[in-house]
């Protein structure tokens, strides 16, 4: 069995990364456990990599699909503890 040869260009990830961020952030609107997120962002990554991106390999599609939602949650996590140090550092420094 050969693996998969996937074809794949620098604008999945920038298109397809932060696409991923907004959405999951537009179900914040819902009353969803916050544990969920992290499902919601691969569920999202899936689809838009088998539906949109690779939508004519499903292993390509699986596969990048997978690193979409997983570099989604990464760059919401790199944010948010960004920001939070940033807010204490600056309550810190005013005080």
């Amino acid at each position: 069995m050969e693996f998969p040869v996937i074809h794949t260009n620098f604008w999945d990830g920038v298109i397809a990364v932060p696409v991923i961020v907004i959405l999951t952030q537009c179900f914040k609107f819902f009353s969803i456990p916050r544990q969920y997120f992290p499902t919601i962002a691969s569920v999202l990554g899936f689809l838009i990599s088998i539906f949109i991106s690779h939508q004519h390999d499903l292993w390509a599609g699986i596969f990048m699909g997978a690193f979409y939602g997983a570099a989604a949650v990464g760059t919401y996590a790199s944010l948010k503890t960004t920001w939070l140090a940033f807010k204490q550092r600056k309550k810190h420094n005013s005080s």
